[in-house]
């Protein structure tokens, strides 16, 4: 949980807002995959990329 306090700090000192869509797309990116492994629906995912 560390490193999302220090993201956030970086987030708002810096103002790169940005970044904060990008981040939330490869967490969201991240679970899919993650999801995708472990389910039935792993080859339809798997063909969407």
């Amino acid at each position: 949980m560390e490193i999302f306090k220090e993201l956030w700090l970086y987030l708002k000192i810096r103002k790169k807002w940005w970044i904060a869509p990008v981040i939330i797309f490869l967490v969201f990116l991240g679970f899919l995959i993650i999801f995708a492994e472990t389910s039935v629906f792993g080859p339809l995912i798997y063909t969407l990329f």
